[in-house]
């Protein structure tokens, strides 16, 4: 017998930024969607990474440059906890010169801070739609 589940599928995501204005706005935006669910929010990296190991996010909005631990190396430490985790880079860094030769191979997409909302919120389910088994 094949039983086929009508719950509809809901996206778990993390957001990680070390400023509250910012988390506090990402927090509301993807609160109010139907299809995610906001499983934790963080100031750094390494509360990035511990919330990852409770909550398994399918997605993280991750800021690059924050205190204690930045993007760049907790994004390295999520794939090896989560190779499935997508990860956004969502950071204000002008200067492609910098993306296009930082090491970027842990990271899935980039948002720039300044980017609408609704767009962000898009990425957010398109990569989602890239996992498997959420």
């Amino acid at each position: 017998m094949l039983i086929l589940s009508c719950r509809p599928r809901t996206l778990r995501v993390l957001v990680v930024d070390d400023h509250e204005l910012t988390r506090f706005s990402l927090k509301l935006a993807l609160s109010g969607q139907k299809d995610i669910e906001l499983v934790g929010v963080a100031s750094n990296g390494q509360e990035a990474i511990e919330m990852v190991e409770r909550y398994h996010p399918n997605v993280i909005v991750l800021d690059l440059q924050m205190p204690v631990m930045d993007g760049w190396s907790a994004s390295s430490r999520i794939k090896i906890i989560d190779p499935s985790a997508q990860i956004i880079a969502y950071s204000s860094l002008e200067n492609p010169k910098f993306l296009e030769t930082t090491n970027i191979n842990c990271l899935d997409a980039f948002c720039k801070k300044d980017t609408p909302t609704n767009e962000l919120i898009k990425l957010v389910r398109e990569l989602g739609e890239k996992i498997v088994n959420f």
